[in-house]
């Protein structure tokens, strides 16, 4: 199991589990089905559609059933561990999403660059395959979703999206660029929640 794929196998855990939290926080007697599909959107609905973008088929979930069998385990992990968590951490939900979107923003950034994409269009679909499931997760759940918000959502993906591509441009380790980008994308989120940071109004 090379280091991508494992990676993208545990984002994948990461976004079902913020998936399965969504749906609870809404509605507190969901029925596994349910939540699985809640799980499921937000796990694969950004990598889906950048895939579809960018013509990558058949599309990973289809063509690895590891990807169903990790959204499954993890619905089941939220499930058992969500009173644990909230113990330990404040917003577990805000913590699992924005490891999510930090992971899928280089993640998606890196497989557009792969797939030959020009280099401003693939950090948008990087940040495609980070915000779209949550998009459609909170459209279910009949929330406003977060990136049509004034708080800061996209603009960490941004951030981070830019830096690592300056990184490869610098010929920085791969591994270090990936690590230190999510990192950057994951801290600025949460920081920016915690001091409300939001971009000013547009008045028209």
């Amino acid at each position: 199991m090379n280091v991508i794929y494992a990676t993208e196998l545990i984002g994948t855990g990461v976004f079902a589990i913020s998936g399965t939290l969504a749906a609870v926080h809404k509605k507190k007697d969901h029925d596994i089905l349910t939540l699985f599909i809640f799980a499921f959107v937000t796990a694969v609905g950004g990598g889906t559609l950048r895939d579809v973008i960018i013509h990558a088929y058949p599309v990973t979930w289809i063509s690895d059933p590891n990807y169903l069998i990790v959204i499954l385990v993890s619905v089941l992990i939220a499930i058992v561990c969500r009173r644990w968590w909230l113990g330990i951490l404040q917003r577990p939900l805000l913590v699992f999403d924005t490891l999510g979107i930090g992971i899928f923003t280089i993640l998606g950034l890196e497989k557009a660059l792969h797939a030959g994409v020009n280099t401003w269009a693939a950090v948008l679909l990087g940040i495609v395959s980070a915000l779209f499931g949550g998009v459609i997760r909170d459209t279910l759940a009949n929330e406003v979703p977060l990136v049509f918000e004034r708080q800061l959502y996209a603009t960490p993906c941004l951030t981070g999206a830019l830096l690592y591509v300056m990184a490869l441009r610098l010929h920085v380790d791969p591994t270090v660029a990936f690590l230190v980008s999510v990192a950057v994308i994951t801290g600025f989120r949460l920081l920016a929640v915690k001091k409300g940071w939001s971009l000013p109004p547009i008045r028209v």
